[in-house]
C-alpha cells in the first residue's frame, strides 16, 4: 500500500526560524546516525520516517559515514525517498555531513576541498539527489586552513550541491572564525551542529552567545546524553545498553553511581512536570530562543513519539530550573 502522508502534518508541530535565515526548522528533527545501516530493518526505519513525517519533522540529519556500514544510511535513505516520499521532496530539509574518515588514503577524512566536494558528490549519488538543503563540515581540521575548508563550502553551494553551509563541532572560537569567513565570501553560515545536553555544557561557554549574536541557528545533536538521559539507566545498566556493550561513545565507566543519582533526581523533576526524563532533557533545550532544533534518533517508533511529546511542555519555571542546576551541579561527561 503506497504511503499517504496525513493531512494534519503541519497542525501541531511548532517550527522556529533558523538565525537570520528565511528557513523554519521542526523544534525537532530527526536524525539517522543509529539505527539506519545495512545492519537494522529497513522496515522498521520506514515506520519511524513516516510517523516523522506525519508529525510535522520535516528536516532529515545524515552524514557520509553514518550506518553502519558507512554510507548505509544515506543508501537506505535514499531507497525509501524513491519509493515513499518521491513527491515531496520540497516539504524536506535534507542535510549530510563530512569531516570523520570515509575512505581509504590522505583525502578520505578532515576538510580539504578535494574530501569535501568529493564527499557530497558521493552523497547524492547514494540518496538519489541533485542537491541537499545543508551540507556542514563534520569537525575542525586542525591542519587544514580554515579558509580552505570554508572555500570548499562556498564552492559547493555555488554549484547548487547544497543550498546552506554549516559547521558542526566547532568550539565558540573556531565557529566565530568559520561564520565569519563564510560571511566575506558570500555565503553565510545557515547553522552549527553542537553537542549539547544537561550533561554536556560546552555550548554554554561562548558558543550559544556567537550563534546568537552572529543570527545562527543552532541544532544540538545527543540531547539524551547516549542515553542517560532517559529513564534507561535508573537502577544501573542494563544489559542492552549502549553503556553495558561499550562498542560506541557511551563506556560503563560513564554510568557511575554519582551519575545515576542524578538521573534519579532528575527523573523525579521531570514526573512532577507530567513528563519523562527524555522529554524534559528535550524540553530543556528548547527553552533557549537561540536553539532551532534539537536532533534526536530512534530505533523505533514508539521512542519518536515519545519524544514528540516534548513540546507539549518546553516552559519552564525559574524554581524549576534553579533545582536542575543544583542537581546537576558541576558535573560535566562526554556522553
Amino acid at each position: 500500500m503506497t504511503y499517504q502522508p496525513s493531512p494534519q502534518r503541519y497542525d501541531k508541530m511548532q517550527y522556529r526560524r533558523c538565525g537570520n535565515s528565511g528557513i523554519k526548522l521542526p523544534a525537532i528533527s530527526l536524525g539517522l546516525w543509529h539505527n539506519f545501516g545495512h545492519v537494522d530493518v529497513m522496515e522498521n526505519f520506514r515506520q519511524i520516517l513516516h510517523l516523522a513525517f506525519d508529525s510535522g519533522i520535516t528536516h532529515f540529519d545524515l552524514a557520509n559515514n553514518y550506518g553502519p556500514p558507512p554510507g548505509s544510511a544515506e543508501t537506505n535513505f535514499g531507497k525509501l525517498l524513491k519509493e515513499d516520499f518521491a513527491g515531496y521532496r520540497d516539504e524536506m530539509i535534507i542535510s549530510t555531513k563530512a569531516g570523520y574518515h570515509m575512505w581509504a588514503g590522505p583525502y578520505g577524512e578532515w576538510g580539504s576541498k578535494k574530501y569535501l566536494v568529493s564527499s557530497l558528490d558521493q552523497s547524492l549519488k547514494r540518496m538519489g539527489l541533485d542537491y541537499v538543503d545543508i551540507f556542514y563540515h563534520h569537525r575542525p581540521d586542525p591542519d587544514t586552513p580554515l579558509e580552505e575548508t570554508m572555500s570548499a563550502l562556498d564552492l559547493i553551494v555555488r554549484q547548487g550541491k547544497a543550498l546552506y553551509a554549516g559547521i558542526s563541532n566547532y568550539n565558540a572560537e573556531e565557529a566565530a572564525k568559520a561564520i565569519d569567513i563564510l560571511k566575506q565570501l558570500g555565503t553565510p553560515c545557515l547553522i552549527h551542529q553542537p553537542k549539547y545536553s544537561m550533561f554536556v555544557r560546552d555550548a554554554e561557554e561562548g558558543l550559544l552567545d556567537v550563534l546568537g549574536n552572529e543570527g545562527v541557528g543552532c541544532i544540538p545533536f545527543s540531547p539524551l546524553a547516549q542515553g542517560m538521559l532517559t529513564d534507561k539507566y535508573l537502577h544501573g545498566i542494563p544489559e542492552d545498553s549502549r553503556a553495558a556493550k561499550s562498542t560506541g561513545f557511551l563506556q560503563t565507566s560513564s554510568v557511575t553511581d554519582e551519575v545515576i543519582s542524578k538521573i534519579k533526581a532528575l527523573n523525579e523533576l521531570a514526573l512532577q512536570r507530567g513528563q519523562t526524563l527524555a522529554q524534559m532533557a528535550l524540553a530543556w533545550l528548547l527553552k533557549d530562543s537561540r536553539v532551532t532544533s534539537v536532533l534526536i534518533g530512534a530505533s523505533k517508533a514508539a521512542q519518536l513519539a515519545d519524544s514528540l511529546k516534548a513540546l507539549d511542555n518546553i516552559e519552564f519555571s525559574a524554581d524549576e530550573l534553579a533545582k536542575i542546576e543544583v542537581i546537576l551541579g558541576d558535573y560535566r561527561t562526554q556522553a
